[in-house]
């Protein structure tokens, strides 16, 4: 086994490795890296992994799970994993894993240790509600564990200024900021906009998503254009406590205000079949939907929030807008519905801004060369 040849990378979830990072695994292949990559068992990411000739090892945490014991049990893993392939680095990401395997990164002797945040999640957003002592432990876990990294990558440089105002990170000269995880241009190439004046909204169906704000600024519009039709695709995640309920969602179906495309395992012809997407978030580290809205020439209409911000030009490929306003995003709806034109002009600009800026290739280098390898 060649001790300086391999590389772990360890998610939380095994879709997330083809979706988010096959360019970051191609790119470590290209420079002569075995990858090994670590996470749950999942049928079908198995076999896409496969298929980029990743070596697969089923090692992962309780996503929601709050157990210790669960987690110290996913540390011996990672430990026991790292001591026996013994590679040249560690790249994690989401928080389970940048802390657990992090952690055991360094106690088995790892040269070089990646950690990248990819969001700040409910630990650091819901910190004033129902349990903030959970706030507190993952801050000092995330202290703990990246002042024992190497490199620490963010998504957006809000989060950065987060992490080194509350001193979770010791160094912010190893800390760089990516754009987000890149999109296959490839893959989600422009499509001509529809006649049809529909909208489109794509996440997991929580709260800080901002589903409500769409479905209420939806019911604005619709009582002077009842032909606009808004779409809504995503998955129920009920283990969150700030998920949506089917309840709540049916009765804005049965009310005619938005339509329920379920969850979708490409999201291309949803995309093909709208003229703007829509993302109303709370915080995001960088939203992938956009991108991929953005590089099949939709113009965006999103929220003046970390990890959004960065992806609109204001009145260049769409409109930002107060996070939790419905009627501010009933007023960017209106402006793009009105003028036809206006929405090509911006589907154009925002397939160039993903060309100049969120190729999936250039992210994937960009943290390559930042991690040192």
């Amino acid at each position: 086994m060649a001790e300086c040849r391999a590389v772990i990378l360890i998610a939380s979830y095994a879709p997330s490795l083809w979706t988010f990072r096959r360019h970051l695994i191609l790119s470590l292949k290209n420079k002569g890296y075995r990858v090994l990559a670590c996470a749950p068992a999942h049928g079908a990411a198995l076999e896409r992994l496969a298929a980029l000739e990743v070596e697969f090892i089923a090692v992962g945490p309780a996503r929601t799970s709050l157990n210790p014991l669960l987690d110290a049990h996913y540390f011996c893993k990672l430990v026991r994993l790292c001591r026996r392939t013994r590679p040249a680095a560690v790249i994690s990401y989401t928080a389970k894993p940048v802390i657990w395997g992090s952690l055991a990164a360094r106690v088995a002797g790892v040269k070089n240790i990646v950690g990248m945040v990819t969001g700040l999640g409910l630990a650091f957003t819901q910190a004033g509600g129902s349990r903030p002592w959970l706030s507190t432990v993952i801050e000092g876990l995330y202290r703990i564990a990246l002042r024992r990294c190497d490199s620490v990558i963010f998504q957006n440089p809000d989060d950065r200024k987060v992490f080194t105002d509350r001193h979770l990170i010791a160094d912010s000269g190893r800390s760089f900021v990516v754009n987000g995880s890149g999109v296959d241009l490839t893959e989600f190439q422009p499509t001509k906009l529809p006649d049809a004046p529909t909208f489109l909204l794509v996440a997991r169906l929580l709260r800080d998503k901002g589903i409500r704000e769409y479905c209420q600024a939806a019911a604005i519009i619709k009582r002077h254009r009842p032909d606009v039709s808004f779409r809504l695709v995503g998955w129920f995640d009920p283990g969150n406590p700030r998920a949506i309920s089917p309840a709540e969602l049916e009765s804005w179906c049965a009310g005619g205000i938005v339509q329920y495309r379920g969850a979708v395992e490409d999201v291309r012809p949803e995309i093909a079949q709208c003229r703007v997407y829509v993302l109303p978030s709370y915080r995001e580290g960088t939203p992938r939907t956009i991108l991929e809205a953005m590089a099949m020439g939709r113009p965006i209409i999103s929220t003046d929030v970390p990890g959004c911000r960065e992806t609109v030009r204001q009145g260049w490929n769409g409109y930002l807008v107060p996070p939790c306003n419905s009627a501010a995003l009933a007023g960017a709806i209106e402006a793009l519905l009105v003028d036809r034109n206006l929405a090509e002009n911006m589907g154009v600009n925002s397939r160039r801004l993903a060309e100049s800026k969120y190729d999936g290739w250039h992210v994937a280098g960009s943290i390559v060369s930042g991690a040192g390898l």
